[in-house]
């Protein structure tokens, strides 16, 4: 069974920085597009930014294009969201997902595009 598990949460201050991991576990994550969304209480699971199978290519949602980045190391099955500068409107349970679909990457920014989820981590930036 292929499971995605993040860790890194926790609360920090404005303009501070963190780091997420994404642990995938049941397969590689070899050939799979990996992506990170959010979800602050009371609205819609968000796109933040995903990588493409071969890490070449990536894409961010405008509110953290510049502040966030996405990496990715086949070899430890682990994708990476590196958070800096990080706002209070950033608070949000953060998600990582894959998907073994192929298609450009402006397809991944879409929810219904992923296979696989994990059960999120919690970011709380104070002001």
């Amino acid at each position: 069974q292929v499971q995605l598990v993040e860790s890194g949460g926790g609360l920090v201050q404005a303009g501070d920085s963190l780091r997420l991991s994404c642990a995938v576990s049941g397969r590689t994550t070899r050939g799979l597009v990996m992506g990170w969304f959010r979800q602050a209480p009371g609205k819609e699971r968000e796109f933040a930014a995903v990588i493409t199978w071969s890490g070449g290519s990536t894409a961010y949602a405008d509110s953290v294009k510049g502040r966030f980045t996405i990496s990715r190391d086949d070899a430890k099955n682990t994708v990476t969201l590196q958070m800096n500068s990080l706002k209070p409107e950033d608070t949000a349970v953060y998600y990582c997902a894959a998907s073994s679909r192929g298609g450009l990457l402006g397809v991944f920014t879409r929810r219904n595009s992923y296979d696989y989820w994990g059960q999120g981590t919690q970011v709380t930036v104070s002001s």
